[in-house]
């Protein structure tokens, strides 16, 4: 099994504490960022950015390491969703609890699943995983003794969590804040022990040849479980934050295929297979969304004189832009596709790489 882990030679410990020290001193800036940021819009697109991190680093494990392309994780985002919110609204058990419980069904779900799916290679297994989102989108939407169907669920105020004299009462954006800040600490640490286990290793060998894989002993359904179970856990987790923060679900917003999709783009865009991919990736897509939805491409176009605002295009943009999110996350994956095949992380070590080569060719 030796022969299956990369052969470059491990980086040096120095430049690992700096690694190291880096990170901590980047979680250590965003613990500090309520102290003095107390704007909510701007809480608020931290916590979508927190978000959307945790959905691609969850992705990014049977996807990325894995090699195994799901476009059906809406189906454990919306239990993730439903089971956390259900427990809190009808039978009164505490969300942190119920969050568990969802994780756990996530998981249940994911290895009758992957049992089933794993069979299938290629595109047949991308199709049965969007079959199956899709049947459990309609299971949500007819049972509605459960559910509530279409219409969705409403959730009341979070009960507040007592640790002796400290209460934390979730009224503001600022326990959402440090609780999706916590939860992309441990999604991130999570896709960084994947990748250098043995657990990993395994995976990545999965994802280069399964036939290769197999004649070394891999057990490939066994491997390609976990991988699904362990991207499903983490996936229900940002389900169960997103209906706690938002506080209110229903089929359209948690079961759809553009939650799928979302993932996918996240670690496409970013870089899939990597550690800080998804986490550019969402910093890529959060700040686009953002930006469409508040028009503000065609505003700049509008104030450099680029497009008149009385004119029929600029009226068009103003209307159509910000509803065309989806379009635009196509042409992005276009783009990254044909000029940055390894995502945007993949580029840049590529072209740092160059210019390192370059350097070293000069002082020769």
């Amino acid at each position: 099994m030796d022969a299956m882990r990369p052969s470059p030679s491990p980086a040096p410990r120095g430049s690992a504490r700096i690694s190291v020290a880096a990170a901590v001193a980047v979680v250590a800036a965003l613990a500090a960022v309520p102290a003095f940021v107390s704007n909510p819009y701007a809480l608020h697109i931290m916590i979508l950015l927190f978000l959307s991190v945790i959905m691609g680093s969850a992705w990014n494990v049977v996807g990325g390491y894995a090699g195994q392309y799901s476009v059906g994780h809406a189906a454990y985002y919306g239990i993730g969703a439903y089971v956390t919110l259900i427990f809190m609204t009808q039978y009164r058990i505490m969300p942190w609890w119920g969050t568990w419980v969802a994780m756990a069904a996530a998981l249940a779900v994911a290895l009758v699943i992957g049992s089933i799916t794993f069979r299938l290679r290629g595109p047949y297994f991308v199709l049965a995983s969007i079959a199956v989102a899709e049947v459990i989108r309609l299971t949500v939407l007819n049972w509605k003794s459960v559910t509530n169907g279409a219409e969705g669920i409403l959730s009341g105020p979070i009960p507040k969590i007592a640790f002796g004299e400290t209460t934390i009462k979730f009224i503001s954006k600022v326990p959402f804040y440090y609780v999706g800040l916590a939860m992309v600490v441990a999604t991130v640490l999570a896709n960084l022990a994947v990748q250098h286990s043995k657990l990993g290793y395994y995976f990545q060998a999965i994802r280069e040849d399964q036939d290769a894989a197999h004649s070394l002993g891999i057990n490939l359904t066994f491997h390609k479980n976990v991988a699904l179970g362990i991207s499903a856990v983490f996936t229900a987790l940002a389900g169960s934050y997103y209906a706690l923060y938002v506080r209110f679900i229903d089929p359209s917003t948690v079961l759809t295929i553009d939650v799928s999709v979302q993932m996918v783009l996240i670690c496409i865009i970013g870089g899939i297979g990597t550690v800080l991919g998804p986490v550019i990736g969402a910093l890529v897509l959060v700040a686009l969304s953002e930006t469409l939805r508040s028009n503000l491409i065609t505003d700049v176009l509008i104030s450099i004189g680029a497009v008149s605002a009385e004119s029929r295009v600029g009226a068009f943009l103003k209307e159509h832009l910000s509803h065309a999110h989806m379009l635009i996350y196509g042409v992005l994956v276009v783009v990254v596709i044909l000029f940055m095949p390894d995502g945007i992380l993949g580029w840049v070590r590529q072209s740092m790489r160059r210019r390192a080569l370059a350097a070293a060719g000069e002082k020769r």
